[in-house]
């Protein structure tokens, strides 16, 4: 029942931004782990930022802090990622998930709802 919609994903130069939506829909925010996760070509797919199941707590990526946030819209079912200052080593197909399970936010395995995936490309 649980559908998970994206957008924002594209093209950019580095150094630019981007802020990708994941609006969910068939369940509410409430008591459920959100996160958003990249998988670039031939690696394993990662966790990029995530909020813990209260939602009290945010974890994100060593590689992404201080660039990227992550924010919600409970009124709107809705997830955002804030991209700022791009780097060519963020491009990666980029997924949005939730769970309802108290587990860890920033695991790939722990989530049983993901979005199809937006492609973020960054250039040089």
């Amino acid at each position: 029942q649980v559908q998970l919609t994206e957008s924002g994903g594209g093209l950019v130069q580095g150094e630019e931004s981007l802020k990708l939506s994941c609006a969910m829909s068939g369940r509410s925010f409430d008591n459920h782990r959100m996160g958003w996760f990249r998988q670039a070509p031939g690696k394993e797919r990662e966790s990029v930022a995530c909020f813990s199941y209260t939602g009290a707590r945010t974890l994100y990526a060593d590689s992404v802090k201080g660039r990227f946030t992550i924010s919600r819209d409970s009124a709107r079912n809705t997830l955002y990622l804030q991209m700022d200052r791009l780097k060519p080593e963020d491009t990666g197909v980029y997924y949005c998930a939730v769970d309802s399970r108290p587990y860890s936010c920033n695991s790939p395995t722990n989530y049983d709802h993901w979005g199809q995936g937006t492609q973020v490309t960054v250039s040089s």
